[in-house]
């Protein structure tokens, strides 16, 4: 039976039918939550229930603690109502005019900028735009019924084509086609803009952006609308990969660098080669931040790439930084193996 939900603090309210989610239902009415991953595995849509009764869902355990569920927490994605409820949720009014499209696409360039990342560049119909908000992302639609996710790497200004940093995911089903069959010129059907990861216009806080390996993707079109727009906030990007060889665009931000008096570069390798010579930061990538900042209170933070990144740098900025905790947004790629993972019980 469908169940009323009401959420605060708007007072907007919504209706669940039996085959939906908490937040399918929330999107198909057109009240915009907070959501990434959408299989229980990264924790973005973490909101509280303010009364009523509701199945969890499947999910990982890291992204919704045991603890947190007896504080009221729960994952909007996976949950169903078995009442009405009422539920806190913070609402993003900019994604809610953009409407989300299925499309056909063609693949216009493929170039191979490390071992294991491609850049695509997709073309859509000629009578055909994407909307969307720097850092959301698409999925593709394969031709078995799965999708596979990936970041938009472009800006909304610059959508002549939109650009794609796919990591090749060993036995991947999608990303072992593009390194091995797809070639340019092949059509694709995708779905999107998706996700709740842009930066959020209404602050003048600086920003510290934090991107694990193809995690870069979304933040190099976040930074991009951010110099297009003139913005004079502080612009922070620290990127952790393994190698040297892993900072698979590392002219672009270096050039950035030169450009914008307001944009500081920290690249981190956690593993750097003998051959690399490497003399910058080593370790994490959330330790980095940790060391250069003792206060965190008065910035936006900004980070993608693996869920366990995500989840240190949340935890330990929230707890030992003074971050609030409304002021870390996140995109954690969850590759197919993490999110079958999610989905068992």
């Amino acid at each position: 039976m469908p169940y009323q939900i009401t959420i605060q603090p708007s007072g907007h309210q919504f209706t669940v039918h039996d085959d939906e989610t908490l937040l399918e239902a929330a999107l198909r009415e057109g009240f915009s939550l907070a959501y990434g991953c959408r299989n229980g595995a990264c924790g973005t849509c973490k909101g509280k229930v303010l009364s009523g009764q509701l199945d969890y869902g499947a999910h990982s355990a890291s992204a919704l603690k045991d603890e947190e569920k007896a504080q009221g927490r729960a994952l909007f994605c996976r949950a169903r109502p078995l009442s009405d409820m009422v539920i806190e949720a913070k609402e993003i009014g900019a994604a809610k005019d953009i409407m989300v499209k299925t499309l056909p696409c063609r693949v216009e360039k493929l170039e191979k900028r490390a071992d294991d990342v491609m850049v695509a560049k997709i073309k859509l119909p000629a009578n055909e735009r994407l909307q969307f908000l720097a850092g959301q992302y698409i999925d593709f639609q394969l031709k078995d019924g799965k999708s596979r996710s990936y970041s938009l790497a472009n800006p909304p200004h610059d959508d002549a084509l939109l650009e794609l940093h796919i990591r090749h995911v060993p036995d991947g089903l999608f990303s072992g086609q593009v390194f091995s069959t797809l070639k340019e010129r092949d059509i694709l059907r995708l779905k999107g803009p998706l996700g709740s990861f842009f930066i959020r216009e209404d602050s003048d806080k600086p920003m510290i952006f934090i991107a694990g390996g193809t995690g870069f993707a979304p933040i190099k079109g976040m930074l991009e609308h951010a110099f297009a727009e003139h913005t004079d906030r502080e612009l922070v990007l620290y990127w952790g990969v393994r190698s040297l060889k892993d900072l698979y665009m590392a002219e672009l931000p270096q050039q950035w660098l030169a450009e914008r008096p307001n944009f500081s570069f920290i690249p981190v390798l956690s593993e750097p080669q003998p051959d690399d010579r490497w003399e910058g930061r080593t370790g994490y990538v959330h330790e980095a931040v940790l060391a250069d900042f003792a206060d965190l209170s008065g910035y936006q933070v900004y980070a993608c790439g693996a869920p366990v990144m995500v989840d240190r740098a949340r935890e330990t900025f929230t707890r030992t930084r003074g971050l609030l905790e409304d002021e870390f947004f996140a995109d954690s790629f969850v590759y197919a193996a993490d999110a079958e993972m999610a989905s068992a019980p």
